[in-house]
């Protein structure tokens, strides 16, 4: 459904709700029972996110060993206005929008450019809806459609009408397995007119200690991140995952280029979960239950993951340490 939730004469709010709230707390439902009856176990990381967790991922971007924001900002700040000139975007897409925070530095370069409409696109209505309210407020000359959906299954929801720049930030990619990052670049590649441009944020390759560091911070944010995984299952999922059974982990995976974070049983469990038809799960000490994925790049990979979706890379662009790369791409011009 579409609700119009303001209009004056210059500027629209839209929320366009995409989402059947039943339909998508099924799917979660089912991909927990799939992970965690999968050996070995793993959940989908939307546990994370209660209002606790949410103020505690906002930490971490802040800490000194999580470096891909801080990057990812200073690439967007230096390059917005070339970003800009490249594209002659009219209007600006984000998808896994949350607080559009970052995108500011995009939405300043663009609206001083003729921008006419941004479309901020998460799961989440609640924080869709402030944002939109928020970013309306201060910029009066743009059309504000936020849409509500799953971006594995609503990008043919967006309105695409005009030369359009899809931005997908903060290598949120990299939590997509082999296959899902396959199928979304060729659905968004499929989405995209001959005119319109993507956005595409990605964490480069770095030291093994630097990428255990940004997931394992010395002040344990990351840790307490992660467990709260436990005890959001617990309230959303009629769980009794013991919290203080577990330890927080980062591993290094070498062959898959990616960090992974993981749950520790430091003792036996058996885990019953009365949301999912009172599914148990049995534990043994040392048995691991992974909770994400963030898988690192090279630049050539990321032109080859793009070429093989029917894209090309116009620009890229780095942060001062080649940390992150931010990567410019439209459909290829046959």
């Amino acid at each position: 459904m579409t609700a119009i939730d303001s209009e004056t004469q210059n500027q629209r709010v839209t929320i366009d709700v995409r989402l059947d709230r039943r339909r998508w707390s099924d799917h979660l439902a089912e991909e927990t029972r799939a992970g965690l009856s999968d050996e070995p176990p793993w959940i989908p990381p939307v546990w994370f996110y209660d209002e606790l967790g949410s103020d505690l991922f906002d930490q971490i971007t802040r800490l000194p060993e999580y470096y891909p924001t801080d990057a990812e900002r200073q690439i967007l700040g230096n390059h917005a206005a070339e970003i800009t000139r490249i594209t002659g975007a009219e209007h600006l897409i984000e998808l896994g929008s949350g607080t559009s925070e970052k995108t500011s530095l995009l939405l300043d370069a663009l609206a001083e450019n003729g921008l006419r409409r941004f479309v901020p696109f998460d799961c989440s209505e609640e924080i869709l809806r402030s944002a939109s309210d928020s970013i309306a407020a201060k910029r009066p000359e743009i059309d504000v459609h936020a849409v509500v959906g799953d971006f594995h299954e609503h990008l043919d929801a967006l309105p695409m009408e005009g030369v359009t720049l899809l931005a997908f930030l903060g290598s949120t990619i990299g939590n997509f397995e082999p296959d899902q990052r396959r199928r979304f670049l060729t659905d968004v590649g499929n989405v995209l007119g001959s005119d319109d441009w993507l956005l595409l944020g990605t964490d480069l390759v770095k030291s093994e200690d630097r990428l255990t560091a940004a997931y394992d911070d010395a002040q344990g944010v990351t840790a307490r991140f992660n467990l709260n995984s436990l005890d959001v299952m617990n309230a959303e999922l009629g769980a009794n995952f013991e919290r203080d059974g577990f330890d927080h982990k980062a591993v290094w995976n070498q062959s898959e280029s990616r960090i992974e974070m993981h749950l520790v049983a430091r003792r036996d469990h058996r885990v019953t979960l009365n949301a999912l038809d009172d599914l148990t799960v049995e534990l043994a000490d040392g048995d691991h239950i992974r909770t994400e994925i963030s898988t690192k790049f090279t630049r050539d990979q990321i032109g080859t993951e793009l070429n093989d979706a029917g894209l090309e890379v116009a620009s890229s662009f780095t942060d001062n340490n080649e940390d992150f790369l931010v990567s410019l791409a439209r459909p290829a011009q046959r």
